[in-house]
């Protein structure tokens, strides 16, 4: 069987796990030996530095290292320009980190990896998911799912708290205590370096099926570091000495420090910061008190977040029966504070926060593994091309003595089109066909009607967002097709799929003769063509990696 690895490509910290035929997930350490690779990507001539030596190298050489590139996925801009112009979009710093990821996992389990499945914050939309997968690629890795990250952290989590129920004993007999039947309705709270996912989901008898799901791309540990360093900068600069954001390096060292205290803050009342600058040496000491009051804005939108998935899945905190925390943020204790005030018990941390999507993406891996290889065996006697995979999920429940049977997930952006009024044709709106939080894969449409007397083109405009007005939706992707020519008001039905990877696909049919048009090939400007991903391929695969 080819072995799969699960990635958890976060905005601070990356992790691969790979699970046994057992079912078991672990960890897979870099070359370091560490169980987590910093996402920080370090220039050098001609050759690339990943990980912990160039996040040490962040203060020193602030021009030469890239960061949180995961912030930027899916837009076109470039995030780096090398000494010699070239310039790098956020895609292919992601590949640089993967393809780091993938050679580590190559020499600490001594076999070729060549398949992954990655995670991304459940709330990231079609084109942030696409860019994914394209980072993956060029990374030289096929990407077998995208999986959300709250999703793949539940799914570690059940497995581990089922072991302790059942005693260690391999139960799969579905009952109360077999590992995952009493589980209940869970709520994951997710907050990343860069990213912030609150998902509600339903765990019964093995079955992880997501109810509710919503989230913040711009809302993670990234945020109170900047917060930490607009007050650090602020005494700095009110006892006399420069604003420190006015040089690059100083800089680079001002947020370097401000991670370090708001760590120490997470196990310690207060922490002493030291600035040496332009002849001035000051000491400024910060409180916990300080800290929470200073970013107690950021908190409160996760929040309001968290409060309104509650109630789009239409349940209270009584009706909770787990609180998991995910992501290296919740070690902060405001956070497990927030969420005990909210629903009136103690929330879970059982797992390393850092590494439990990657264990959960990594039972993702498995079942798509085995199911390959049970196709492919099932082709031997039933001939190529026969429907014979399995359903999803029943790798898993055989592997993990059915404690994960079967994976639901739900669209995390409400996806519509672009309408024109009949009688206003200079007024656009949004017409929502597949709402948010609807269980994935789906499949929906709507009917949609000729403006003109023998219109030739039908131009649809892929929209996210639940909002009527085009100001408040963004549009992802868009094509133009030729149509038979009708009389005005002609009958096209659109229909939109959302696959398990999140990723958009269109069809029209011709409502008037009855025939398909045929699937939408879309164009998303903030994805990469054909011709850059296989330019970004050979680039990267040329460059050396440390």
């Amino acid at each position: 069987m080819a072995r799969v690895v699960g990635i958890d490509l976060g905005t601070t910290y990356c992790a691969v796990a790979v699970a046994d035929r057992a079912g078991t997930p672990s960890i897979v350490r870099n070359r370091e030996g560490e169980n987590i690779t910093p996402s920080v990507v370090m220039f050098q001539g001609d050759t690339v530095v990943v990980g912990s030596q160039a996040k040490r190298s962040a203060a020193t050489a602030p021009d030469h290292v890239v960061q949180f590139a995961k912030r930027y996925m899916g837009e076109s801009n470039p995030i780096y320009h090398s000494e010699s112009g070239t310039p790098y979009r956020p895609e292919e710093i992601s590949a640089l980190l993967l393809k780091r990821l993938k050679e580590d996992a190559e020499l600490m389990l001594g076999e070729p990896v060549e398949q992954a499945v990655i995670t991304v914050p459940a709330y990231f939309d079609d084109v942030r998911r696409k860019a994914t997968q394209d980072a993956g690629r060029i990374a030289g890795l096929e990407v077998l799912r995208i999986v959300n990250e709250p999703t793949a952290a539940a799914l570690a989590y059940g497995l581990d708290q089922s072991s302790a129920d059942d005693g260690g004993e391999d139960r799969a007999d579905g009952a109360d205590g077999d590992g995952g039947a009493g589980i209940g309705t869970v709520l994951v709270y997710d907050l990343g370096g860069g990213t912030f996912d609150v998902t509600v989901m339903r765990v019964e008898n093995g079955d992880y099926t997501v109810i509710a799901t919503d989230g913040d791309r711009n809302l993670g540990g990234f945020d109170w570091d900047g917060a930490m360093m607009n007050h650090l900068n602020g005494a700095f600069m009110a006892s006399g000495g420069p604003d420190l954001n006015e040089d690059n390096v100083l800089q680079a060292e001002l947020r370097d420090k401000a991670e370090i205290a708001k760590r120490t803050l997470s196990n310690a009342p207060q922490a002493v910061v030291m600035f040496s600058v332009g002849g001035r040496h000051e000491q400024i000491r910060v409180t916990r008190e300080k800290y929470e009051e200073i970013t107690a804005e950021l908190l409160d939108r996760t929040r309001i977040l968290t409060e309104g998935v509650l109630e789009e899945a239409r349940l209270g905190w009584d009706d909770i029966d787990r609180i998991l925390l995910v992501g290296g943020s919740t070690r902060m204790p405001m956070v497990p504070k927030l969420i005990q005030r909210l629903s009136g018990r103690e929330p879970e941390r059982g797992i390393a926060q850092d590494e439990v999507v990657a264990l959960g993406a990594a039972l993702v891996a498995l079942d798509a593994s085995v199911r390959a290889e049970e196709a492919q065996e099932k082709r031997k006697y039933v001939g190529s091309g026969a429907s014979v995979e399995s359903s999803p999920g029943d790798g898993l429940a055989r592997l993990t003595k059915g404690r994960v049977r079967s994976i639901k997930d739900v669209t995390s952006q409400s996806l519509g089109m672009v309408t024109t009024d009949l009688d206003n044709h200079d007024h656009q709106f949004n017409t929502v066909i597949i709402p948010h939080n609807t269980p994935v894969p789906a499949k929906k449409s709507d009917i949609f009607v000729t403006l003109y007397d023998r219109q030739r083109r039908f131009r649809v405009q892929v929209t996210e967002g639940d909002d009527e007005d085009l100001a408040y939706v963004k549009t992802v992707g868009e094509s133009t097709i030729e149509i038979p020519q009708h009389p005005k008001g002609a009958p096209f039905e659109v229909v939109y799929s959302y696959d398990v990877d999140g990723i958009i696909h269109v069809e029209v049919k011709d409502g008037t003769t009855g025939k398909w048009l045929g699937e939408f090939e879309l164009e998303r400007p903030g994805n990469l063509s054909q011709t850059e991903l296989s330019e970004f391929s050979d680039r990267v695969a040329r460059v050396p990696t440390l």
